[in-house]
């Protein structure tokens, strides 16, 4: 993408042609924070944050977004205290008993990325139901990263190619980084275009980290729980104004010094 053709928050490029959809990563942080600043338990702030969740999917397709990547339980988070762990469990169950049904029926096509082992067999159920049920959608596609980890994701990937080497289906000449690229969780959506994380953090923490190549990153001082349309638009309004070279320069600066 041109500089002089970079979206806006609207939809639309400075030269005035329809920007191509965006590719939207958030790390969802900040839950615990926002409930201890309430005096409240933390278990509280990740459920405050499933409403988050639910705002920031109805504004995202508004905003010219068709892809949403959401960090939701990192591979990590297991060593957190085990009651945490639990609220941690239940949260993608309260999403899609509350949300399954519309999201379905606005054309949102649901996939969870990460690990399932570990996850409950009721879980796991829960899971392969709201993705067999939104299969079919195209109109917007929800990734919810979830036992998720981007080292671990590039060692399964890894480990699924040495398994087909192995097995003589593959030989290692095969290898290069649109192969291995496919075989990660994400293979299907594109290359992440803007990572956003608020709570004030400023790291990736594990997530996405062979998609985030070229990236842009927005880091925003506010707790996940209070997220909303606002926030994704000022980070969108942050995105449309850089200038993403992939490595390059501009045909301008090679001429100005050639």
């Amino acid at each position: 993408m041109a500089a002089s053709d970079k979206p806006s928050p609207a939809g639309a490029s400075s030269s005035g042609n329809p920007a191509p959809p965006l590719h939207v990563a958030i790390v969802m942080d900040g839950n615990g924070r926002w409930a201890q600043k309430r005096g409240l338990p933390r278990t509280l702030g990740h459920r405050a944050g499933v409403e988050a969740l639910k705002r920031t999917v109805e504004a995202a397709p508004k905003l010219n977004i068709r892809w949403l990547t959401v960090f939701g339980f990192s591979t990590e988070n297991w060593n957190r205290p085990a009651a945490e762990v639990a609220e941690l469990m239940a949260l993608p169950r309260r999403y899609f008993e509350t949300d399954i049904v519309r999201l379905d029926r606005e054309g949102v096509r649901v996939k969870v990325i990460g690990r399932r082992e570990g996850l409950s067999a009721e879980l796991l159920r829960m899971i392969d139901d709201a993705q067999a049920r939104t299969e079919a959608n195209d109109k917007f596609h929800l990734n919810i990263a979830f036992n998720y980890g981007g080292q671990a994701d590039i060692v399964d990937a890894a480990r699924r190619f040495a398994e087909d080497v192995a097995a003589g289906r593959r030989s290692p000449g095969d290898l290069d980084e649109q192969m291995l690229g496919s075989m990660l969780a994400t293979s299907g959506s594109p290359p992440p275009d803007l990572i956003v994380r608020p709570s004030g953090e400023q790291r990736l923490s594990n997530f996405l980290l062979w998609e985030a190549a070229y990236a842009e990153l927005v880091f925003q001082d506010v707790l996940w729980p209070d997220y909303g349309a606002e926030h994704l638009e000022a980070a969108l309004k942050a995105f449309a104004g850089r200038d993403r070279r992939y490595g390059a320069i501009a045909t301008d600066n090679v001429l100005a010094t050639g």
